[in-house]
């Protein structure tokens, strides 16, 4: 007659095929692949929200959070790459270094944490509406080209 009730032992064996299904994606690599998964839908909703805030006119903003996830990526990258982290110029020139991305990609990024830069500071002139719709454009492209784990 059975009562219902799991007894110590029958919670172990379920906990413990649950532990050793883990520690075996673990060791497959898995992951890391889950957490470039959850990273990619973060950056795309981060990135979805910044043009969302550019539509409502938050130029400034969207400017900022597109810039954070491109750098938040660049660190990420450089990381799983065994590059030295430091300031974005030095993880830009050496991940072009590496090969991960070309001169022109490499400048690309200058530019959009120059962008970034100025909307932090407020100096909203020195870019404009359509600059911060190309950025996110092409920052959404490098991600998923260069930059993806």
């Amino acid at each position: 007659m059975t009562t219902g009730f799991s007894t110590n032992h029958d919670i172990f064996q379920r906990l413990k095929a649950i532990f050793l299904a883990a520690k075996e994606d673990y060791e497959g690599g898995y992951i890391f692949s889950i957490r470039s998964l959850v990273q990619a839908e973060i950056f795309d909703s981060e990135l979805e929200q910044a043009g969302e805030l550019l539509r409502a006119g938050y130029v400034g903003a969207a400017a900022v959070i597109a810039g954070v996830v491109l750098e938040t990526a660049l660190r990420d990258s450089c990381s799983q790459r065994s590059i030295d982290m430091g300031k974005l110029d030095k993880m830009n020139a050496d991940m072009a270094k590496a090969g991960v991305y070309s001169i022109l990609v490499q400048k690309q990024i200058t530019a959009f944490a120059d962008i970034r830069n100025n909307a932090a500071h407020g100096n909203y002139e020195k870019f404009n509406n359509d600059d911060i719709v190309s950025m996110i454009s092409r920052i959404e492209r490098i991600l998923a080209e260069h930059l993806g784990n």
